[in-house]
């Protein structure tokens, strides 16, 4: 039977929050539930929905207002991300009270806010990362891999769990030959490690990032000065995994010490190199994903959170 919930709310200011500049939030749900959805003095409105539609509505309710106690920013993003994780892809709506992927919280001491996986498998990637000594996190540019790995590993850090971060790549060109590159070496490898920084810049005051660097607490480097070193009491991520050789993802691997984590990104989709099959991180899912001390974590498109126009992009090419 179809009817239209009301749900009060006493605090004014979280009904502000919920619904939005100009009502931007409640747009998105109405377009998440196909029914008109409206503010009426203290109380919110869901229309013409069946019983199913009801729970799922006072379930995103409650989690969108409890995440925004919490500090998260209370903006079309969250309202999708709790969506997605009521929905029959996610967790059961009837569960409301259950812990849900929102809970794989991160926050990074001295940070910019707060850091919260968007989809169920973002969840799973940080929940794994709990637990493994190494993860996997394979997907489509736009699904936070880089940028979730980042978090995590700067949390460690701050919290002293570990001594440094070392982040790396395969320097790769992307499908041009740039030739002969001015300066010296770090402005020669600057440009292939730029989305590292960019993601801690995003996490981290400029302030804060700086000490760490002039303290030798974190460090971005090229994959192949990684030979010969042993790491240990660190987190070591591999960004950009799917352009190594399969003795460069060896190399890496055998160089993870005492008390180190390791983690590595990549799109099996966007593979640079010469011949796709050489890729180190194809070869390496399918020698590890056995292994217990392995966790792998693969997005899909449901998980982009980029930009609503970036979700459609690798669906449009894989239809082709």
């Amino acid at each position: 039977m179809e009817g239209t919930i009301g749900i009060a709310l006493e605090d004014t200011e979280l009904l502000a929050d919920f619904c939005g500049a100009n009502d931007c939030n409640l747009r998105v749900i109405e377009r998440l539930f196909g029914n008109r959805v409206f503010c009426r003095g203290n109380e919110l409105f869901l229309e013409n929905c069946d019983p199913q539609a009801r729970l799922l509505f006072r379930a995103l309710v409650e989690g969108f207002l409890e995440s925004i106690r919490e500090g998260m920013p209370p903006g079309p993003d969250l309202i999708l991300a709790i969506h997605a994780s009521l929905t029959p892809l996610g967790a059961d709506p009837c569960a409301a009270g259950e812990p849900g992927f929102l809970d794989s919280c991160i926050q990074i001491p001295g940070g910019i806010g707060k850091v919260f996986p968007r989809s169920a498998n973002q969840s799973l990637f940080l929940k794994g990362l709990a637990s493994h000594e190494l993860g996997i996190a394979i997907g489509p540019a736009g699904t936070g891999k880089t940028y979730l790995a980042v978090a995590w590993a700067l949390r460690e850090l701050l919290l002293k769990a570990k001594k440094k971060l070392v982040l790396t790549r395969p320097v790769v060109e992307a499908g041009e030959n740039l030739g002969f590159l001015p300066g010296d070496l770090a402005q020669k490898i600057s440009p292939y490690l730029r989305p590292l920084y960019d993601a801690m810049e995003a996490l981290l005051p400029g302030e804060v990032l700086r000490r760490l660097e002039d303290n030798h607490a974190i460090e971005i480097t090229p994959l192949a000065y990684m030979r010969g070193r042993s790491l240990s009491n660190c987190v070591v991520i591999l960004d950009e995994a799917q352009n190594t050789t399969r003795e460069q993802m060896k190399m890496f691997l055998t160089r993870l010490g005492e008390n180190t984590q390791a983690v590595v990104t990549g799109d099996i989709t966007q593979i640079d190199l010469a011949r796709k099959s050489d890729s180190g991180l194809v070869h390496a899912l399918s020698l590890l994903s056995r292994v217990e001390e392995v966790f792998v974590c693969r997005l899909d498109g449901r998980d982009i959170v980029r930009s609503p126009l970036v979700r459609k992009i690798p669906a449009a090419y894989e239809a082709e």
